[in-house]
């Protein structure tokens, strides 16, 4: 599939003449090329991916159907008329480098999101892939809830989660993990340190990985030993909205006036306990579109890959987060996450 096709209706809609594509994830998207370095220039007719020596051969082989210009010797200027009307991506350029373009092109166009909403639809090969980095992440979870022991320290627990989805078949993590035990917990983004993993405690370990190119993500909660009713009442509770929240997944759903029950459901027990958005869209990116948050206007469509995220973090005692990777279907969605959510306790 020539994934440049879905680029023409903007060109209309904008009344642009082509595009200027520097996003790595869209250039990524739309060529093809998986290269650090490179930007493509799209019109109707035209189809140029520029990029350096290093990465001339790779282009030739991954970008099909695209022009293959070395930067060495080809300008912008070279390849198209500079007093056409261009679309580029303003949150992907330096502002030296958008007073490069600007010096070559009389008419630049700002875009918004516009790329990265094409992309949050997505299609058989993008879905199995984010499947395959969703297995992988269930694999690793059932390994290390049988590997971690008290005594162990978070960053251990983390090596050893990372070395296990390389090893099979991982080409990377999607972000740093997170195993967060204890107090910890209650930051939602901690990072894994000498802090010793104790008994009586909950440990959040959110983690996932990259299948050729494209992302997973998930997050448990488990029990380390015996922990208080405190504990398990808190699971309960976020468990419970979790999977409520699941519930009123479909198409045509508002991300928003899900993500509301979310926040009312949790801050209304646990006053100032869960500030952040219930979910985002995963692919090439682990964060993309659409966004389940209270800014959003976004409802949901057949192909969007989702997490749904809801937590509860209370200060010097604990967190708790359960996520799961949602494809919505035309018809139902599917849970791409398959560990269980009931709590595991550790001995």
């Amino acid at each position: 599939m020539d994934r440049c096709e879905k680029l023409m209706p903007l060109l209309k809609e904008r009344g642009l003449d082509g595009l200027l594509i520097t996003d790595r994830n869209n250039v990524a998207y739309f060529s093809g090329f998986c290269g650090s370095a490179g930007y493509l220039l799209v019109t109707e007719h035209m189809r140029v991916l520029v990029t350096d020596f290093r990465y001339t051969y790779q282009a030739s082989v991954q970008a099909a159907g695209f022009d293959i210009r070395d930067s060495a010797d080809t300008k912008p200027g070279d390849i198209i008329n500079t007093s056409l009307t261009i679309g580029f991506e303003n949150k992907s350029l330096t502002y030296d480098d958008y007073c490069r373009y600007s010096a070559v092109f009389a008419n630049l166009m700002p875009l918004d999101d516009e790329l990265v909403k094409l992309r949050s639809v997505k299609d058989e090969y993008e879905i199995s892939r984010i499947s395959h980095a969703a297995d992988i992440a269930d694999r690793a979870f059932s390994h290390i809830i049988d590997y971690m022991k008290p005594g162990m320290t978070e960053a251990e627990v983390a090596l050893e989660l990372e070395f296990y989805m390389r090893k099979n078949g991982a080409a990377g993590l999607s972000f740093d993990s997170i195993i967060a035990s204890g107090a910890n917990g209650a930051m939602p983004h901690a990072t894994p340190g000498d802090k010793k993993i104790s008994s009586g405690e909950l440990v959040v370990m959110d983690f996932g990985c990259v299948v050729d190119g494209y992302c997973s993500d998930m997050t448990r909660t488990v029990a380390v030993g015996d922990v208080s009713d405190r504990h398990i009442e808190v699971y309960n509770d976020v468990l419970d909205v979790q999977l409520k929240c699941l519930d009123m997944l479909a198409v045509g759903a508002s991300c928003r006036d899900i993500h509301m029950y979310s926040y009312d459901t949790l801050n209304g027990k646990y006053k100032d306990c869960y500030g952040h958005g219930l979910g985002h869209g995963v692919g090439l990116e682990v964060h993309e579109l659409p966004n389940l948050n209270l800014r959003t206007t976004h409802n949901l469509v057949p192909g969007n890959v989702i997490t749904v995220e809801p937590g509860v973090y209370i200060n010097d005692f604990c967190g708790v987060r359960i996520e799961d990777l949602v494809l919505i279907t035309d018809s139902d969605i599917q849970i791409l996450s398959k560990s269980t959510k009931e709590l595991i306790k550790i001995l």
